[in-house]
C-alpha cells in the first residue's frame, strides 16, 4: 500500500512568516505552494520552490481566492469565468518559478474556500478543472475525495488525486466540518495519526449527489502547514504509516 503526504507551504507574505516549511518538508512527499492571492508573494514562492527542489519533493500550485485578509478561507461570489482566470493566473505564476528552478509542476490543489466550494458546486468545480487543463493536461488535480472537483477533473481528462485530512473533522456525508464548529480541527497528533491510518486503509464513506453512500479510496493526505502543531502531526502521521508498512510517496 502506498500514499502521498502533501503539505500546504509558502504561506508567508512580505515580512510575515507562517509555518515551519524547512522542518516539515523532509516529512512529506509533495507540497502545495501558495501563489500570491490568499498568501505568498514572489520572493516566498521562489524560496519555497527552491526548497522543494532541494529535497526532491513534488511541487504543486495552491491557488486560492484573492483574499489576503481572510487567508482565502472566506467564500467569494465570483463568476466561473473569474475563477477560471484566477486559477490559470496563479498556476502560471508558480510554474514560472518552477521552470527557473529546473523542475516542473506536478499538481494543482485549490486552497481554502475555493477548495470547499468546488467540492460541492459543479459549475465552480468545472471552472477550476478547465483552468488546470488549459495550462497542462498532464497536471494532477487534487480534491476532496469523491467530490465534484474530482469528477470535474475526470471530465477534463486530468489525472486526479482523492485527498483525505488527518487533522480535520468530517461530516456524515464525507465533507469537511466548518472550522467554526467544535471538533472541526484535530489538535492531538496521535488522534490525527490514527485518522490518517484509517483513511488510507479504509477510505472515506461519503454521500453521492444521488443520495447513495459509497466508499472512496484516499490517494493523498494533507498536512496544513499553517497549523501550530503541524510538525508534530506530520511526524506522527508519517510514523503511523511506516509502522503499518505503508509506503509514503506517489
Amino acid at each position: 500500500m502506498r500514499v502521498d503526504i502533501n503539505c500546504d507551504m509558502g504561506e508567508g507574505f512580505g515580512r510575515y512568516t507562517l509555518g515551519r516549511d524547512s522542518e516539515l518538508i523532509p516529512l512529506v512527499s509533495s507540497v502545495n505552494i501558495a501563489c500570491g492571492m490568499h498568501a505568498g508573494d514572489p520572493l516566498v514562492m521562489e524560496k519555497t520552490v527552491r526548497l522543494a527542489a532541494a529535497f526532491g519533493v513534488r511541487v504543486g500550485a495552491h491557488p486560492g481566492y484573492p483574499d489576503l485578509q481572510g487567508f482565502g478561507r472566506r467564500a467569494m461570489d465570483l463568476t466561473p469565468e473569474e475563477v477560471e482566470a484566477f486559477v490559470l493566473y496563479q498556476v502560471s505564476a508558480l510554474a514560472g518559478f518552477a521552470c527557473a528552478a529546473g523542475i516542473s509542476l506536478t499538481h494543482v490543489k485549490p486552497h481554502g474556500a475555493l477548495y470547499n466550494q468546488a467540492a460541492q458546486d459543479v459549475v465552480l468545480a468545472r471552472a477550476v478543472a478547465r483552468a488546470v487543463a488549459r495550462f497542462d493536461t498532464g497536471l494532477i488535480l487534487v480534491g476532496l475525495a469523491g467530490s465534484a472537483l474530482i469528477e470535474a477533473g475526470v471530465e477534463q481528462g486530468l489525472q486526479v488525486a482523492n485527498e483525505g485530512f488527518p487533522e480535520r473533522g468530517y461530516n456524515p456525508d464525507g465533507t469537511l466540518m466548518s472550522r467554526r464548529q467544535p471538533g472541526s480541527v484535530i489538535d492531538d497528533p496521535l488522534r490525527a495519526a490514527a485518522q490518517a491510518l484509517n483513511l488510507v486503509q479504509n477510505g472515506i464513506e461519503m454521500m453521492t449527489r444521488e443520495g447513495e453512500r459509497c466508499r472512496v479510496g484516499i490517494d493523498t493526505l494533507c498536512i496544513h502547514g499553517d497549523s501550530p502543531n503541524a510538525l508534530a502531526v506530520a511526524s506522527a502521521v508519517r510514523a503511523a504509516l511506516l509502522d503499518n508498512h505503508i509506503t509514503i510517496g506517489v
